[in-house]
């Protein structure tokens, strides 16, 4: 059973392994720093199909898919899905995930999704619930915009503040302690709101959340960002980034070079045109960590990891509504070792 440390942080003493891991990208996210490093790139947004949703659908089945082939498991190995996506009742997952039977509890984390999926998944391991569980999730970036922001035939200009949402997907199969990378802890977030509507900087919307649940995971580990290779962030793109650093500042929290931020690795902001503030989306984070982080995990090139993937939890109705965009930040802590002394 988990150990509870503090507010919200839970020890996995069983440490579950994350057995195998998929990204799947598209040609603007394959023209980006991680382009060598997906499992299947494909080399226009449709996937083969005829919408933009049909298309999300297709990427987080073949990416689900992708990673129960790499673990050697069918669809009936499998006791528990957690999965979801940034579209309304999650049809990128329902659709995109039924053919494959498995028991599917559906989650709307926002871009969070993929350390809320993977923290499920590890507390199921870590309870006895289950021996294999898979998290997926994915986001694109016409469905995306058809949904939250205009048609992409309007032509809008983009502001600066704004964040190019990844057309991608990432899954993780989760089971019993057999290799790197292991899950050893997780901390649920708080929503945190400071009153942000711009729907075009979904950065400083969520940094609040991020800088909460990071320091609510320093104090109730008694750690701190010296004890950690890599301290990485969901999308909070430049300006949710220089926003982190000033409330953790001002709380005398420092993350210094430990830090980075999935939005400011996908692409190549200098020579990508249109990234404006980075990459976002709920595919952002996931294929970050199944393509990059999760690798280096496994081969022991980085040795402990707080991932901490950040959503904001608006719809279209509540921003038309003059709502306030809240955000979420859920906190998995990944290592190459079951055991490493000095941390957990």
């Amino acid at each position: 059973m988990p150990t509870k440390l503090g507010k919200h942080t839970l020890r996995l003493d069983s440490a579950p392994s994350v057995l195998s891991f998929a990204a799947v990208a598209s040609k603007k996210e394959g023209e980006g720093p991680l382009g060598q490093k997906f499992d299947i790139l494909n080399e226009d947004t449709s996937f083969g199909q005829q919408s933009w949703e049909k298309a999300e659908s297709q990427m987080q089945k073949l990416c689900a898919s992708k990673a129960l082939e790499k673990a050697n498991l069918s669809p009936d190995s499998v006791d528990f899905m957690f999965a979801g996506d940034l579209l309304n009742q999650c049809i990128g997952s329902n659709y995109g995930l039924r053919d494959l039977s498995i028991p599917f509890l559906g989650l709307y984390g926002a871009c969070s999704t993929m350390a809320e999926s993977l923290a499920l998944s590890s507390m199921f391991l870590e309870g006895g619930l289950a021996n294999v569980c898979l998290a997926v999730t994915s986001s694109h970036f016409c469905s995306a915009e058809r949904q939250f922001r205009f048609p992409l035939e309007y032509g809008g200009t983009r502001t600066p503040t704004s964040q190019w949402t990844v057309t991608g997907s990432g899954s993780a199969v989760v089971g019993k302690n057999t290799a790197p990378p292991y899950v050893k802890a997780v901390c649920v977030g708080t929503i945190e709101d400071l009153g942000i509507k711009d729907l075009n900087n979904m950065g400083a919307a969520m940094a609040p959340a991020a800088a909460k649940t990071i320091e609510t995971f320093f104090e109730d580990t008694c750690t701190g960002a010296d004890n950690y290779d890599l301290i990485l962030t969901g999308d909070l793109g430049q300006v949710g980034t220089d926003l982190l650093h000033q409330l953790l500042a001002r709380d005398g929290v420092t993350l210094g070079h430990k830090h980075n931020d999935c939005g400011l690795i996908i692409y190549d902001r200098q020579n990508q045109l249109d990234i404006n503030a980075g990459g976002s989306g709920c595919g952002c984070s996931a294929v970050v960590l199944c393509a990059d982080v999760l690798p280096k995990l496994r081969t022991g090139e980085l040795h402990d990891v707080l991932f901490i993937a950040t959503g904001a939890l608006m719809s279209p109705t509540s921003v038309q509504q003059g709502e306030s965009i809240p955000g979420i930040a859920h906190l998995v802590y990944l290592s190459s070792e079951p055991g490493r002394k000095g941390v957990l």
